[in-house]
């Protein structure tokens, strides 16, 4: 049986930009932005379920700086 993938919306928009040859710069630049994208979403999750079970900054930045001994 033959199983097929097919390609998100996205890799189809990211192959068209690897049409035009963009430069090493170029492609950092667009990294740093999927980058900065992908992280201000899951940021927003964080805060949504946060908001959700009632944590507070507070309480997530205790948590942060929790180590592990």
């Amino acid at each position: 049986m033959l199983h097929r993938n097919k390609l998100s919306a996205i890799q189809l928009e990211l192959l068209k930009i690897y049409s035009f040859s963009p430069s090493e710069k170029q492609l950092e630049e667009i990294r740093t932005m999927l980058g900065k994208y992908f992280a201000k979403n899951f940021s927003n999750k964080v805060s949504t379920a946060a908001a959700k079970k009632g944590f507070t900054q507070k309480d997530i930045d205790k948590w942060l700086r929790d180590e592990k001994k």
